[in-house]
């Protein structure tokens, strides 16, 4: 996916049933939250478009 990215589709966004909200699960260094809560950069270095289909295959 070529410029902005959803967390929505994300393999990382999952859901935190203890906070019983969505959270993104990517460990980010100092310099990338910095960059995420300025809000200066619009697409996620560490976006992977996740594919139940995959996940699928690979149990099979």
């Amino acid at each position: 996916m070529a410029g902005k990215s959803s967390c929505e589709f994300c393999a990382y966004y999952n859901y935190n049933e203890s906070y019983d909200d969505y959270e993104c699960e990517v460990n980010l260094d100092e310099d990338d939250l910095a960059r995420f809560m300025s809000g200066s950069d619009t697409s996620c270095p560490y976006f992977r478009f996740s594919d139940d289909y995959k996940i699928v295959e690979k149990q099979n």
